[in-house]
């Protein structure tokens, strides 16, 4: 679909690949269980509640969304976010600062902002990924403590069998076998085992659309708009980072614009119906896309599967072993981990491997993308700049030859190396052929010079001096001739 239509029914992007798509939508909608129910409890919301709103984002995102495959839910970045505001405002807030996340990502893919990805480094992008795997584990490894050796039997049995059944049976994908057996183990030794219905209150609450019970003021608008913000920003970087993630391994490409006023119309209908904001989770799109899913049809069966299991099978999915769970989220952490990476720290790329640890360090450390990205982006600048900033300027007979840009960070460096020289020529020669002039400050380097030449009576000639803006370069004509 093009234009301002969201919604695709084409078939090429539904089916073809149905029955693999099948089975991948199954075994992720039970892959999601433990990670939104596990947020859900860290946020304050209701795991039902939670539940259900993932469903609704994954069905709206399946027919709007512009990667299919990737899998979008109540992720835990989001509720980190979320926790503060429903503490102190309470739920209605959180479902209020939901809405108007939608909305400013609604807008901001109108605007384009996918283009900024661009922006970011290979380097950011590895930090990125690594760091999710990381938290990804972690998130896994803190729910052991205190289980019984039962569980870490389970847990072990589950890894193993994730890597040895796809050699033995290629049909169906390995995590949907795994959670039938370890569900009929957990049945019949019910009290070694923690359960999907142990972590939290799993009262069903069916969803009313509505409007959230918040005073329209602007009052409101202040309490919420920090941390709609917040969700905004983290929720389009995690998705947008996951999106080349999915293009690499299904070797297709996605549509970022498209995927970022997917997210934004998703948390509009979630929010709507009382639920937490959400987003692209890289760990359950790897799932899907390792378990087969590459069409629509995968995410879809995984919203409806979701309901089903909320609706109709509750009693059947809170036997689940959260063992189980736990195993299958470890191997996908092992799976998203860019172990290409580590060959920046083998070959010694200190300032490469500086970035990626950097990004890293501080994502698992804040536990928020967006600080991560960000500090890691604007590192890379830094030191993109002072490479740039090395300008190379030799003498060639009479004239004095630049090599490199001119700009605010390099203008010290060429004022410098003519101030701190004396000339027997009575013209001075510079040719800028080999540089380019980036921004202002080398405009005004320019003109110092110029000035400075000629205080001292001496001549100066540019050669091969490119400005693009008619009245700056008629104004350094002016300057040269006088």
């Amino acid at each position: 679909m093009t234009g301002y239509m969201l919604f695709s029914i084409k078939k090429e992007e539904w089916l073809g690949n149905i029955r693999n798509d099948l089975f991948a939508g199954l075994v992720s909608s039970i892959a999601l269980l433990p990670e939104v129910v596990g947020f859900a409890i860290i946020a304050g919301v209701n795991p039902m509640t939670a539940l259900f709103a993932s469903a609704t984002t994954i069905l709206v995102i399946s027919f709007t969304g512009g990667r299919p495959a990737m899998v979008s839910a109540a992720a835990g970045s989001m509720a980190l976010v979320m926790a503060s505001l429903i503490k102190s405002h309470g739920l209605e807030y959180m479902i209020a600062a939901t809405i108007l996340t939608g909305l400013l990502q609604l807008i901001l893919g109108y605007l384009g902002i996918q283009k900024l990805m661009k922006f970011i480094p290979k380097t950011v992008m590895f930090g990125f990924v690594n760091a999710l795997a990381i938290l990804i584990f972690l998130a896994q490894i803190q729910q052991l403590p205190g289980q019984t050796l039962w569980t870490y039997f389970m847990v072990a049995l589950t890894i193993i069998l994730m890597y040895a059944l796809p050699k033995i049976i290629k049909s169906v994908p390995p995590a949907l076998i795994v959670i039938l057996i370890m569900t009929v183990v957990a049945m019949i030794f019910p009290e070694y085992l923690q359960k999907i219905g142990d972590m939290g209150n799993m009262s069903t609450v069916v969803p009313i659309l509505s409007f959230p019970t918040v005073p329209f003021t602007i009052e409101t608008l202040v309490i919420i708009f920090p941390t709609a913000i917040a969700l905004t920003m983290v929720g389009l970087i995690e998705s947008l980072l996951t999106i080349p993630l999915v293009d690499k391994m299904t070797e297709t490409k996605g549509d970022s614009k498209r995927e970022v006023k997917s997210q934004g119309l998703a948390n509009i209908v979630t929010g709507l119906f009382g639920g937490p904001a959400g987003c692209a989770m890289i760990g359950q799109a790897v799932i899907n896309v390792k378990s087969g899913g590459r069409k629509r049809l995968s995410t879809f069966i995984a919203g409806i599967a979701l309901l089903v299991l909320i609706f109709g099978l509750k009693d059947m999915m809170v036997q689940i072993p959260t063992a189980a769970l736990i195993g299958i989220m470890i191997t996908v952490s092992f799976e998203t981990f860019e172990w290409e990476s580590l060959s920046l720290i083998r070959s010694f790329q200190i300032t490469e491997s500086m970035i990626m640890l950097v990004t890293i360090s501080l994502v698992v450390y804040t536990h928020n993308l967006a600080i991560g990205i960000f500090v890691g982006v604007l590192l890379s600048s830094v030191i993109f700049m002072a490479k740039l900033a090395n300008i190379s300027i030799t003498q060639e007979e009479n004239v004095f030859v630049v090599r490199g840009p001119l700009f605010f960070a390099s203008t010290h460096e060429f004022l410098h190396y003519f101030e701190s020289r004396d000339y027997d020529n009575e013209t001075l020669i510079i040719n800028l052929s080999d540089s380019h002039i980036l921004d202002h400050s080398g405009i005004e380097a320019l003109k110092t010079l110029i000035i400075n030449t000629k205080k001292q009576n001496r001549k100066i000639v540019i050669i091969g001096l490119e400005i693009h803006n008619p009245e700056l370069r008629n104004e350094m004509d002016l300057l040269l001739s006088e």
